[in-house]
């Protein structure tokens, strides 16, 4: 059966998410991680891909990005996902598959759902348990978008440039969005349509991006409601969070 093509649209979001495949860990020191990010970094600059956020747990990558061309989200992670695989295996000795299948996606239409998806990310040390405060997690962007701290691979989204007319009052503005909870119906919309690879946002914007780009869903899209308990969305430690 033929791949489904993903959903892109050049300049606009996507949420992306990246398993191990059977659930085992993708990092196992400090230097896995660094070395993740060096990559992201650097072909996140030559494919012409803005990374907004990111999270990088044990056994899964979240992030947020923007490519500017159609093909620059599935060039990036193709690359990425090479090198990384290449080196994991060399440095611990093993063969074979790292990551479970294709990664996931869904583009995100402003300015609720980015912002959505940027706490969406930045909360799963949270949701997982790992840690109270976001703050306290080495391993994503919330120190930066929140706190200022210097991060060279990550680049504002428009939206949360809206969020003020400088540098402090944006980060201010962001901050208090933490003190809200996630919707618990946001949060499932955000999982359904990225464990779908379909569109995250307001009825009229589906249908009008849909119709525009000719897009359709085929029936046996993963992620229509008779699959959804089959997506992998799995609510234990640091699994599909």
């Amino acid at each position: 059966m033929p791949r489904q093509s993903r959903f892109v649209l050049p300049g606009v979001a996507l949420h992306i998410i990246q398993r191990g495949n059977d659930r085992q860990a993708c990092f196992r020191s400090d230097g896995d991680y660094l070395l993740y990010l060096l990559h992201l970094r650097e072909l996140a600059s030559r494919h012409g891909c803005a990374v907004h956020a990111y999270c990088l747990m044990t056994n899964h990558v979240h992030l947020l990005m923007t490519p500017s061309a159609e093909d620059a989200l599935s060039s990036l992670m193709r690359n990425l996902g090479q090198r990384y695989v290449q080196y994991f295996n060399r440095s611990y000795g093993r063969t074979g598959t790292l990551w479970e299948g294709r990664y996931r996606s869904c583009i995100a239409e402003s300015a609720r759902y980015v912002l959505a998806c940027y706490r969406y990310v930045e909360l799963n040390p949270v949701r997982a348990g790992l840690v109270d405060n976001p703050c306290n997690y080495p391993w994503s962007s919330y120190c930066a978008n929140v706190e200022g701290r210097e991060d060279k691979l990550i680049t504002a989204h428009p939206e949360y440039l809206a969020l003020g007319h400088d540098y402090d009052s944006r980060r201010k503005t962001y901050r208090g969005l933490f003190d809200d909870v996630l919707d618990p119906t946001l949060l499932q919309r955000i999982r359904e349509a990225t464990n779908s690879g379909y569109l995250l946002g307001s009825e009229k914007f589906k249908s009008e991006v849909m119709h525009v780009r000719g897009w359709k869903l085929t029936p046996g899209q993963p992620g229509r409601p008779a699959n959804r308990a089959k997506s992998g969305d799995d609510q234990s430690l640091e699994i599909g969070l």
